[in-house]
């Protein structure tokens, strides 16, 4: 296969990089959105070592981790890839979709758009709805020594980027700050059709959930 060899490296660094990662964003959620990301691909006109590359190294080293720096991830990515001789085209395209790919709130308007990233993107939000979703929401929640739900406080879904990035909500309201909203989001035919079915399982979690809250059955 045409760029193996490329591709077996950025795996090797992804998972040395990422070896003492939050279990949320470790190897195995790069792995994930790396299959995703070539199940989405069947169906997209794309180029598919840029997609491969920007799946693979997509959260190289995620801003939530870095005290809020976004730059650290694109720098990092070009690193490496200068490293294997890869041409500058696809390094630009690379870091484009790292910088773009994430959700960040706010209503943030995207400054990049191509076919790649619309696939690593949905990608992307396919993890993080459904039932790893949910493991993953609450994951990190307890990394950050979240509440759970608390009644008292309500979900905020007018957050600027900058307080969407410093809310410390509990991890109920990140339901409905983010997750129940990227179904929305999809930009392709299968990430629409996957994200579907993902959505309704959280809706059912989220009904199961305040069910057991209230003491009833």
């Amino acid at each position: 296969m045409k760029h193996q060899g490329l591709i077996l490296k950025t795996i090797a660094f992804v998972k040395e990089e990422l070896a003492n990662a939050e279990g949320g964003h470790d190897w195995f959620h790069i792995e994930r959105v790396y299959k995703n990301s070539l199940l989405i691909s069947k169906t997209e006109e794309v180029d598919s070592l840029i997609v491969t590359l920007g799946a693979l190294l997509h959260d190289i080293a995620d801003s939530k981790f870095h005290d809020g720096d976004e730059t650290v991830g694109p720098k990092k990515a070009r690193q490496f890839l200068e490293t294997e001789n890869v041409s500058e085209e696809v390094i630009l395209h690379v870091i484009n979709i790292i910088k773009n790919i994430s959700y960040k709130g706010g209503n943030r308007i995207q400054k990049f758009n191509s076919n790649e990233l619309a696939v690593v993107q949905d990608a992307d939000r396919l993890d993080a709805i459904g039932a790893i979703g949910i493991a993953r929401a609450f994951n990190y929640g307890g990394f950050k020594n979240r509440k759970l739900y608390d009644p008292e406080i309500a979900s905020n879904l007018t957050m600027s980027p900058s307080e969407y990035k410093a809310s410390t909500a509990p991890t109920i309201n990140h339901f409905y700050e983010k997750l129940l909203l990227l179904k929305d989001k999809m930009n392709t035919k299968t990430g629409k059709q996957i994200a579907q079915k993902r959505h309704e399982y959280m809706e059912g979690f989220l009904k199961q959930f305040y069910r057991e809250w209230e003491g009833n059955i």
